[in-house]
């Protein structure tokens, strides 16, 4: 899931998490003066706010202490985090609380589509903690969620940031029958900083998740992101494109990681806005129909704006 973070206001980051360490045991660089953010005063913010607290949503904008959500929630943009707050896994760059989740609500898909009304949104985020222990993964949760901004706005487009469903036979399957408009799975980083950065997951299923998307409906735009500044080197950025090329995906993000405790993994090195600019160039002669690459990049950040730039990017593309 997104989870890339900095500290936007005072009461923002939260440390939780007693059980990570700081992987690896590094102390980050002092943060440059482009990837700092104002903190949000705006009564679009107040209102966007007490629509979701009304309804007794959570957000990955608030869960995840997102840089950018003074600019979104001030738009009345917001990406909202279903099946609670609480990840069976415990990622070392997530700020979302770790342990045993509780039931899932029933009437979650319903409130959500309420407030996506309410909101007035043209194009709508959804994403999720982890659900390792539920049988489907929070499949069918998913998309009963689809179901309910279908029914409620019909005109709104869907997005949806996935878990992996590891070992979840016939879950994807479920999710996609749905018909979300873009189906986004974040790899979060290369393969060979999993162990360190993402321990739960397996960088090879996800990218066959991916190219699973394309094959069961390729009329679905598909979308994976990663962060950078974990110690990755620039020629693996460079081969995950080519993996993620090679699934047929049509979207890629990259951003900066912040690190959001400092029992979280240390910000190895902050990557230049050139350097950013760069990848982005590389990442369209690959193939790619959209890509976002900046040191404020995030998979869900301008997501309504980008939908409608990668429609006519398909249409020029003849895809």
């Amino acid at each position: 899931m997104v989870v890339l973070i900095d500290t936007v206001s005072p009461n923002q980051v939260r440390p939780r998490h007693p059980e990570k360490v700081n992987r690896p045991d590094a102390k980050s660089p002092p943060k440059p003066d482009w990837i700092r953010v104002r903190a949000p005063t705006s009564g679009g913010f107040s209102n966007t706010h007490k629509i979701v607290k009304e309804n007794g949503l959570v957000t990955v904008c608030e869960e995840a202490g997102c840089p950018n959500i003074g600019e979104c929630w001030s738009k009345k943009h917001a990406t909202f985090m279903i099946m609670g707050d609480t990840c069976t896994r415990a990622c070392a760059f997530c700020n979302v609380k770790t342990g045993l989740p509780g039931a899932l609500d029933k009437n979650e898909p319903e409130h959500i589509a309420i407030a996506v009304k309410k909101l007035g949104l043209a194009h709508v985020v959804i994403t999720s903690v982890d659900r390792d222990d539920l049988d489907d993964g929070g499949a069918e949760h998913f998309a009963q969620t689809i179901a309910a901004i279908r029914a409620d706005c019909p005109t709104t487009t869907i997005e949806i940031l996935t878990p992996d469903f590891l070992r979840k036979d016939g879950a994807l399957e479920k999710v996609v029958a749905a018909k979300p408009d873009v189906f986004n799975h974040n790899l979060e980083t290369v393969p060979s900083r999993y162990l360190t950065v993402r321990p739960g997951a397996r960088y090879f299923h996800s990218i066959r998740l991916l190219q699973r998307v394309k094959e069961i409906d390729p009329t679905i735009f598909t979308k994976s992101g990663i962060m950078v500044g974990l110690g990755e080197e620039r020629h693996e950025v460079l081969q995950v494109m080519d993996d993620l090329r090679s699934a047929d995906v049509d979207f890629l993000t990259i951003g900066q990681y912040l690190q959001p405790t400092l029992k979280h993994h240390a910000v190895m090195r902050y990557v230049t806005p050139e350097e950013f600019k760069g990848y982005e160039t590389v990442a369209y002669t690959k193939g790619f129909l959209m890509v976002s690459a900046s040191p404020l990049t995030r998979s869900s950040h301008h997501a309504g704006e980008d939908f409608a730039r990668l429609q006519a990017a398909r249409a020029a593309a003849g895809r």
